[in-house]
């Protein structure tokens, strides 16, 4: 079978590790039966000095007919984080409802947690966010600038449709686990409206998963757990500011964003899901041959369980834990002298093993 990739390597270290991931797709791509078309687009910070725009007016289309999206990284100094984020990545997240954005947190053997006397056993778990709607909206504005009386107003916009879709997501992907427990972020006890609602939308939902054991923490306390308890979660649900944050905050305990992926998914098969690693466009090492593509490569690994691939997945990512595993090639920022090149040909070599 062909899937149809598109690829954005875009800026910074996007450029570096986009290709480490279509090495690994080429060497799967050997087996029968599975291949690859890939067609790269150029949307970029680089293409916004030139166009004026990170994308062009019908690059969503440009997009639409492929099975997935497989972006490096956005954003280059020049052009405001805002100005890439809302001109590239929250466009296709939205036009193409990539209403989930999933996040592994796990701590691949041979790396060390940043955790004191944490091992593999202790940190593995999933961070849901809301990807579409929540803290991050469009709605409001901005008066009087330049005086002393500005001001600035965000609309948080929290739906029953948005939020029964991505709690059941969550529900339903904690029940596939063997420990069935489904963590909730909420701040209801300071905001006011929209928190209140979100926890009634879980109530509401946790009847229909009486299998599933069901916490509530306040944002606050759940970042702390992350840190000292990591061992309590399982999956964890939050709306797209607190879920932004908490994947975030969760792989600095497991090795660093340098080893964290994601998927934007859209669970019906009319769209293309996007896969990214985390790790931003880190334009102080980019072409340096120093960006660790342990994320890329795990993201592909995501990618490829999307697609229904699950045995080329399970290949990968064996393939790249058994080399972090024997703790011989690594990248400097696991301790170790690697480049990106140097690791991503390590892995290779043990998939086609």
């Amino acid at each position: 079978m062909t899937h149809r990739i598109a690829l954005i390597p875009g800026d910074g270290i996007g450029q570096e590790v986009t290709p480490v991931g279509v090495r690994c797709l080429e060497a799967l791509a050997r087996r029968p039966g599975l291949d690859f078309a890939f067609t790269e687009f150029p949307y970029s910070c680089e293409y916004y000095a030139e166009h004026g725009a990170m994308m062009p007016d019908d690059g969503i289309e440009r997009l639409r007919p492929h099975d997935a999206i497989l972006l490096g990284a956005v954003g280059y100094p020049g052009v405001p984080d805002h100005v890439s984020l809302w001109g590239l990545l929250l466009p296709i997240r939205r036009e193409f409802q990539q209403y989930v954005n999933l996040r592994p947190v796990r701590l691949l053997r041979g790396l060390t947690s940043a955790l004191r006397d944490r091992g593999p056993e202790d940190i593995n778990y999933l961070v849901v966010r809301e990807n579409n709607e929540g803290e991050y909206s469009e709605i409001g504005g901005r008066l009087y600038d330049g005086l002393p009386e500005a001001m600035a107003v965000q609309a948080t916009v929290i739906t029953r449709k948005g939020s029964e879709r991505i709690l059941e997501y969550a529900f339903r992907l904690a029940q596939s686990r063997a420990r069935k427990r489904l963590a909730y972020a909420t701040k209801s006890n300071g905001i006011k409206h929209t928190m209140p609602f979100w926890d009634e939308q879980v109530a509401a939902m946790a009847p229909n998963w009486p299998d599933v054991q069901v916490d509530g923490y306040h944002v606050d306390i759940l970042a702390a757990n992350f840190v000292t308890h990591p061992d309590w979660f399982d999956v964890v649900v939050g709306t797209n500011l607190f879920g932004d944050i908490l994947s975030d905050l969760g792989p600095a305990t497991a090795g660093g964003i340098g080893v964290a992926p994601s998927a934007n998914i859209n669970p019906a098969p009319d769209m293309p899901s996007m896969f990214e690693p985390v790790h931003g466009s880190a334009p102080d090492i980019a072409g340096q041959d120093t960006a660790n593509p342990i994320a890329m490569i795990w993201t592909v690994v995501m990618m490829l369980e999307d697609l229904g691939e699950q045995e080329a997945a399970d290949d990968l990512m064996g393939a790249l834990e058994t080399v972090t595993g024997e703790g011989r090639v690594l990248t400097r920022d696991l301790g170790g002298e690697a480049g990106t090149r140097e690791f991503a040909d390590r892995v290779l070599a043990e998939l086609k093993g």
